[in-house]
Parts: structure tokens; sequence; C-alpha cells
């Protein structure tokens, strides 16, 4: 139960958002909210899921647009860190996605085919709450999208700039954000891999 102004809001959070949230009452919390209207005859009521920032939302509502998925089973099956299942969408990795509370065999092929090649945002996602990022450094304008993506995954601003200028001059061809995204994800665990002892 969130107290907002008095009022109190159940809000239901993925386990995975769950385990990052202050669990002392009267802690102050900040969340991003997916308001899901549920109609019943004559009533209707408001179910509330709670999220640390809008691309842990936007991950959320991906799931949503996979039409066997609906709203509580999409914040059951976040048990896992988000970027852990968004890396096992990119790679088709069948046996993980049916690890995930309440997906089976036809469930993860369904969400494979609608967001494979469409999570490169959410491979960033890192384990902290990210304030509203201020975008204007001189970057084409879908490099200031995908900084401010960063931004909200919690990378440093300089980090962030300093990835984004590297991956644009080894890549010069990229033109939009996603695929800006998914270059740097791309590059970072080509990276990670060389760093790794043979």
């Amino acid at each position: 139960m969130v107290d907002v102004a008095g009022l109190g809001y159940e809000i239901l959070l993925p386990p995975c958002v769950a385990q990052k949230v202050p669990s002392s009452p009267g802690e102050r919390v900040a969340l991003e909210i997916y308001a899901v209207l549920n109609i019943d005859g004559n009533s209707a009521r408001f179910t509330y899921y709670g999220f640390h920032n809008v691309v842990e939302r936007a991950f959320f509502e991906a799931l949503l647009s996979v039409a066997s998925i609906g709203p509580r089973s999409a914040a059951r099956a976040f048990s896992e860190p988000m970027s852990a299942i968004a890396h096992a969408i990119e790679r088709a990795d069948y046996t993980f996605l049916k690890s995930l509370p309440g997906i089976g065999q036809q469930k993860a092929r369904d969400i494979v085919a609608k967001l494979q090649g469409k999570v490169a945002r959410f491979l960033l996602i890192q384990d902290a709450p990210a304030p509203a990022p201020d975008v204007k450094r001189g970057l084409p304008e879908f490099a200031e999208e995908a900084l401010a993506v960063l931004l909200q995954l919690e990378y440093r601003r300089p980090e962030a700039e300093t990835m984004i200028r590297e991956t644009l001059e080894g890549v010069p061809e990229v033109a939009d954000a996603e695929t800006l995204l998914a270059q740097i994800y791309r590059r970072r665990t080509n990276r990670a891999l060389k760093d790794v002892p043979a």
C-alpha cells in the first residue's frame, strides 16, 4: 500500500521491482505507474502496476503487446532482472523464458516472435531508479534520444556520451536510436568477452 497525499493505493510490483523498493513503513518511494481498467459487469476498478523508471514500464508495455500476455502474467514474469529477460528475448533463449512464472513454450515463442530485435534499450537496464534526463549536447536528434534512455538507465552522462560517440564513430551508418542502442550493447558485450581470460 502506498500513501499519496493521504490516499492509499494498492500497487502491484513485479518481483524484480519489489526487491528494490524500500520495505520500511514511512519511507518515500517514487514509482512509474501503469494503470489497467478492469470492467466486470456494471462495476469497474483500476489495477496499478509500479516500476522504478519509464524504461522498465515501457518494457512491461512491450510485453503486453504480445497477444497471449496479460498485465498480471507480464508482472509475474518479471521474476528475473529485466535486462536478463530482454537478453533472452534477443537471443531466442526459450529455456530461460519458459523458466519465468506463467510462461510456457507457446508464450515464449509468442514473445520472441513479437519482440526479438525490438528490445535494444531494455538490454541495458541497470538495477537503480533513474532521474529524468536533460538532453542537450549537440548530438544528432536520434543520439540524444539514445542518451536519454541511457541516463534513465542510471549510466553517468560522461560514460553514456562516450559510448554514443565511440559507437557513432565505429558504425557511422547508424541513423536511429534503437539501432544505436543495439550497437552500444553489442560493443559492450564484445568488450566484456575480450576481457574474459582464455
